[in-house]
């Protein structure tokens, strides 16, 4: 028996939390997916492991991963006012997000962060773009998860949401609709981030490191590679 399994059944089961983010983050039939969700799987398989998978919206994980013990969460950006407070095992996800709205709002012109403050935008609320946008100075109404952003954007209730512009061919698919349904419009890079797995701070420090040798292993795969490319 290697290292790493030993003892791996005296470890306690570990709550696993998320939010929906498509593709790297889905929920289909009852089941947690998607690109990242299966590289946190992964981890855990070759870390020997036993996870439990919740989605939730962001700012409900957050709250749990933040107070319960033995409780990872991904994929979350990597504050300094978070730092202190979780376990980073590594990244699991990149964003580089910017404005998007839907393919017929011709009406809808940002070539600036100016010109995106005049419309109406919905941010996920506990969101780290919604902590920068106000330093930008933005208006914008806070939702519950992505989902729900899209939904008042499609329902023309807000103008704007923020997303990477290689993933709004999955949102429009887990929304039903055409692949082409939204556009991007600016990219806003002090918006790009990393979006991590994490572990609570009181996780026991024989599973964090079962987790970052895991993670070191993964890291080497094409799969990781693909998943952090954006192409996948």
């Amino acid at each position: 028996m290697n290292c790493i399994s030993a003892s791996a059944s005296a470890l306690p089961p570990l709550t696993v939390v998320t939010e929906l983010s498509p593709p790297n983050q889905t929920f289909n039939n009852g089941e947690v997916g998607g690109t990242s969700t299966e590289l946190v799987k992964q981890i855990l398989q070759r870390a020997h492991l036993k996870a439990d998978y919740h989605l939730y919206p962001w700012a409900r994980a957050f709250k749990v991963a933040s107070e319960k013990q033995n409780t990872l969460i991904y994929s979350i950006a990597k504050t300094p006012l978070r730092e202190q407070n979780f376990h980073w095992i590594g990244p699991v996800a990149k964003f580089e997000l910017g404005f998007v709205t839907n393919k017929y709002r011709s009406d809808v012109i940002v070539n600036s962060l100016e010109d995106a403050k005049k419309y109406r935008l919905a941010v996920q609320r506990g969101d780290i773009a919604a902590e920068q946008l106000k330093k930008y100075g933005f208006d914008f109404v806070l939702t519950s998860d992505i989902e729900r952003s899209y939904q008042l954007l499609i329902a023309n209730k807000v103008d704007l949401v923020l997303d990477d512009p290689r993933y709004l061919k999955s949102m429009a698919d887990t929304l039903n609709l055409p692949n082409d349904h939204f556009q991007f419009l600016f990219s806003v890079p002090d918006l790009s981030v990393s979006g991590y797995l994490a572990a609570n701070i009181q996780t026991p420090a024989e599973i964090v490191e079962r987790l970052r040798v895991a993670f070191a292993d993964i890291k080497r795969t094409q799969a990781y590679k693909d998943v952090l490319s954006g192409y996948h």
